[in-house]
């Protein structure tokens, strides 16, 4: 399995084993059309128009979100290595958020497993452009990854 930092303070991971072969997960998640049918946390809604194709390093997909309000996000993907490990940095596409939201890494590590694969979600806010602002958010977004990685589970298991 890829290195991952362990859980720190601006790092935050839940791993799960799921019943599927990693090239199953893999393909969903480097799906954006389909983050929305996983995402545990509520916000992400669907791709921006376009978005239908499969991920690769340096892609970037746009996503339609909710979180009191409505907003887009931009997300590059920054770390890929087929069946293994994909990552992507959200930034905002509003120019009013930028100097204050963006930086933070999703990212998913995938890694042969007894009757399965176990599944590595993190959430990095170390390259995050206000640190402070987000970090408050961990336990909430621990749960929401908690959350993703049972919906994962129940649509490859399916």
């Amino acid at each position: 399995m890829p290195t991952t930092p362990e859980s720190t303070r601006d790092v935050a991971t839940v791993e799960r084993v799921i019943a599927a072969r990693a090239d199953k997960i893999f393909d969903l998640l480097a799906d954006p059309a389909r983050h929305a049918e996983i995402d545990g946390s509520g916000t992400v809604r669907a791709p921006s128009e376009g978005a239908g194709h499969r991920l690769a390093l340096g892609e970037v997909f746009g996503m339609s979100m909710h979180a009191g309000i409505g907003y887009t996000m931009a997300n590059e993907v920054v770390e890929f290595e087929e069946n293994r490990l994909i990552a992507w940095q959200p930034r905002p596409t509003a120019s009013i958020m930028r100097p204050f939201v963006g930086g933070r890494i999703w990212r998913y590590e995938l890694a042969p497993k007894d009757g399965g694969t176990l599944v590595r979600e993190s959430w990095d806010i170390r390259h995050e452009k206000l640190t402070f602002l987000v970090r408050p958010l961990r336990s909430r977004t621990v749960d929401a990854m908690t959350k993703t990685l049972e919906r994962l589970a129940a649509v490859v298991e399916a």
